[in-house]
């Protein structure tokens, strides 16, 4: 691309040494200044209680879900910048300075800095006057509690003695309600201390529940308790903000901790914080640690169980171990699959942190952030079945479980709800068009995976009523769609499909969707082949003949010479063709007619040309061409987005995600390798603080050319990018995929690429596969051999999984693959 026209463009192979790097095992991101950019956050989660930490110690932590159980409070969108947080203050007793090892909230000069980002934990290091701190920050295992391991250093030739204050700001129960109703959720508050145990308490007498099935009034008491105790020895504390912090001050500055003071106040009602003031003293040149314990326990037994976290994990021997075991669990989490290939930074996404991004997105959905907060989403449906194909390599339990757990959201006539509350039993119910879809195909991956059909006999209740087996609620979504189909043969576009800004054009129910046409077709593919497995020649071939009706629809009436139409909307209207002033080339109806087969191999490769002819930027291909820049309403909110931002013309690496795929089932390995690599967060094409996301996770989307501020990200984290680019990577382009009967290998590569190896776990063994590529060819296996044994075709047979013994190491099968 042109400098001219894209002045802020620099080298992929950028440095990020302006706000950090990756450390060298690429376990750990290590920002070495806290003015990011943007906060660039981490997880920290055991299942239950879960905290965002950012890199100033910002975030909010909450219970299951964090719009009916947010324990602490954190204001979006706000300035200052990321707060309130998790906080510790060093006050010196004998200067009176005042400071925070996170930078925040106190934002004083620190001699040195830094934070170490790892997977499920979070260290933050911070030295002024003499005093080194350093704070570890997980979640214990076995309590809901998280834990801040500090250690300090006097760096001295003098005593020091200070004041040491732990802060955090309460939430307490509804997210939703304490953001918008503030003053009168206030009076429902109590904090009060246990002096005998020197733990600090709070809950509350209201718990507003909307977001339940029911919109009754709620009659009930916050079913928690959260406390904050120290094994420091314990000076003061405060449960009222206002106290703690004082008339028209802010966190940055609280009058008890610069008066080196708390007035141990408890309350019945008032803003609910939690704040101990301790003692720490050091001799010249002395470390010590101790530990900061913030947690949450139920209301009927809250001082057992606090008094219980506290006993084992206030010791610091304990709290170390907990530790080291979450550090080999999430190594062996990440162990499922280790890639060497040419590009380091295809490495360090594929062996840490793609993984470790796609365990958050299984575990949030896009519940927990610091875009959504837990405000207006519970857990959404579509969302979760893609978010199980990540963690589906490593922790196949996790899947199988939540598999379970989503067919019984399923109504009886196969539709499913949109979102639901894990945590009240709510749903919300909207028509679109998708959402169905997303099941078979994540019970498909899961058997491919797994080869454990037996999942497909468990029975699951419906939402309204009335039970089903696993592959009665399949079948439920296909037929469901089926039902909805236009007399075109075409499935009614609704309030919207995968793309939820084209929610005017079905509305009244005659909009057609092309995009959700090829995912039907994709969906009633993988359904043909797993009834074929399970003996089902009935359904085979019902899903087989609709697969063709489907197909044969969309290449009569939806093919536009070049490139395949977006849809219709109500009006009858075609969107996306030749003729379109705006939104001419939609990238996702590209691609998915190859993914889904509907193409054949002239109009597939059309189709791709068009897209990167009129979609490709820097930054991988945008969702459409040109940016609609006129508001339709018979189109809807994608029109009213701001040029390039969002699905109006934004580079949205989700569609990217699927243009890689696209490309490498045409064997195109040079283009698809270019998308992936134009699209991870460490090659952010223009300078990181336009680019502002953290740059070891993927974003949701990247602005692209048609707007100035090309180049910068938003939404990081929690996007389904993240799991699709890594089965892209290891599915395809690296060429390691699972099937009913056993393994694939049929890699798509850079032409340069002489060799890679990839080790992936897979049913019960370990398949070393190196791959050797002599000849430069992109595609084209030529010869596979299995532990020395010539295999014929590209499938390794393997069986359902074979549990081995406890202790015993897994079978490590060689393969060696000659391209050519």
């Amino acid at each position: 691309m042109d400098s001219a026209v894209f002045p802020n463009r620099i080298e992929r192979n950028v440095v990020l040494s302006k706000y950090g790097h990756f450390s060298d095992d690429d376990f750990e991101f290590v920002i070495t200044r806290p003015d990011t950019p943007a906060p660039w956050i981490n997880y920290i989660s055991n299942g239950r209680y879960t905290r965002l930490i950012s890199n100033t110690g910002g975030g909010y932590s909450f219970w299951v879900t964090p719009k009916l159980s947010r324990l602490t409070r954190h204001r979006y969108n706000s300035m200052p910048v990321d707060r309130p947080g998790h906080y510790l203050y060093f006050r010196d007793r004998a200067t009176g300075d005042y400071w925070s090892p996170t930078w925040q909230p106190c934002v004083s000069d620190l001699k040195s800095y830094e934070c170490r980002h790892g997977l499920n934990y979070t260290r933050i290091s911070g030295s002024r006057n003499g005093l080194d701190v350093s704070t570890l920050y997980f979640v214990a295992p076995d309590a809901d509690c998280e834990i801040w391991r500090v250690t300090v250093k006097n760096t001295t030739k003098a005593k020091k003695a200070y004041d040491v204050f732990s802060y955090v700001e309460l939430g307490l129960g509804n997210a939703l309600n304490d953001l918008v109703n503030q003053p009168n959720d206030q009076h429902f508050n109590d904090v009060f201390m246990d002096r005998k145990t020197r733990i600090l308490y709070s809950s509350k007498r209201y718990w507003n529940t909307f977001g339940s099935a029911t919109v009754e009034q709620s009659n009930q008491d916050y079913d928690k308790f959260v406390f904050m105790t120290s094994s420091l020895p314990l000076q003061g504390f405060d449960g009222n903000k206002a106290e703690f912090i004082g008339r028209w001050r802010s966190e940055q500055n609280p009058e008890c901790v610069e008066k080196g003071k708390c007035r141990n106040t408890e309350i019945t009602a008032g803003d609910a914080t939690l704040a101990l003031q301790t003692r720490l003293e050091l001799k010249p040149g002395e470390t010590r640690e101790f530990v900061v314990l913030f947690g949450v326990v139920p209301r009927d037994s809250y001082k057992r169980d606090a008094q219980q976290a506290a006993k084992k994990y206030l010791n610091v021997k304990n709290t170390d171990a907990a530790f080291k075991a979450l550090v080999a669990d999430w190594r062996d989490y990440v162990s499922c699959v280790q890639v060497k290939t040419p590009d380091a930074d295809m490495n360090r996404m594929v062996n840490v942190w793609n993984q470790y991004q796609t365990s958050c997105t299984f575990r949030f959905s896009r519940d927990a952030s610091y875009y959504h907060g837990g405000l207006l989403f519970g857990r959404g449906f579509r969302d979760s079945c893609q978010d199980t194909f990540g963690p589906l390599m490593t922790r196949p339990d996790w899947v199988r479980q939540r598999l379970l757990e989503m067919s019984t959201h399923q109504f009886q006539n196969g539709s499913v709800v949109h979102c639901y509350y894990p945590l009240s039993g709510g749903y919300a119910r909207t028509g679109h068009s998708d959402t169905p879809l997303w099941f078979p195909m994540a019970v498909a991956m899961y058997i491919m995976e797994t080869g454990d059909f037996s999942i497909l006999k468990q029975v699951t209740p419906y939402e309204d009523g009335g039970k089903a087996t696993m592959l009665q609620h399949l079948y439920g979504c296909l037929d469901y769609t089926l039902s909805n189909l236009t007399k075109r043969n075409l499935p009614k576009f609704g309030p919207g499909d995968w793309n939820d800004t084209l929610d005017y054009m079905g509305r009244k129910g005659r909009g057609e969707s092309v995009w959700n046409a090829m995912c039907l077709c994709y969906v009633l593919r993988m359904t043909v082949r797993l009834a074929g497995k399970v003996g089902d020649k009935a359904r085979a071939a019902k899903y087989s003949k609709a697969y063709d009706k489907v197909a044969a629809a969309i290449n009569k009436l939806c093919w536009d010479g070049d490139w395949y139409i977006v849809g219709t909307n109500d009006l009858g209207e075609r969107v996306g063709t030749k003729k379109s002033k705006e939104c001419k080339v939609y990238l996702n109806t590209q691609t998915w007619a190859v993914m889904s087969g509907v193409a054949d191999r002239k109009r597939a490769l059309s189709a791709m040309a068009s897209a990167r002819e009129y979609c490709d930027t820097p930054k991988g291909p945008k969702i459409l061409h040109p940016a609609f820049r006129t508001i339709n309403p018979n189109i809807g909110l994608a029109t009213r987005c701001v040029p390039g931002k969002k699905e109006n013309g934004a580079v949205f690496n989700h569609p990217v995600s699927w243009a890689v795929l696209a490309e490498a089932m045409l064997g195109h390995g040079d283009q698809a390798y270019d998308y992936y690599r134009k699209a991870l967060p460490m090659n952010p094409v223009v300078d990181i603080d336009r680019y502002e996301m953290e740059p070891y996770v993927y974003s949701e989307y990247v602005t692209s050319p048609d707007h100035p501020t090309f180049g910068q990200a938003s939404h990081a984290w929690l996007t389904g990018s993240s799991t699709w680019m890594l089965r892209d990577c290891t599915d395809w382009i690296l060429g390691v995929r699972p099937d009913y009967d056993g393994l694939i290998i049929d890699p798509c590569v850079p032409r340069k690429w002489k060799k890679f190896s990839i080790r992936r776990k897979f049913r019960g063994k370990v398949y070393d596969v190196h791959v050797r590529n002599p000849k430069g060819v992109s595609k084209g296996v030529k010869e596979i051999r299995v532990d020395g044994e010539l295999l014929k075709g590209n499938m390794i047979p393997v069986g359902a999984v074979t549990p081995a013994k406890k202790g015993a190491k897994p079978v490590v099968v060689k393969v060696d693959v000659l391209l050519g």
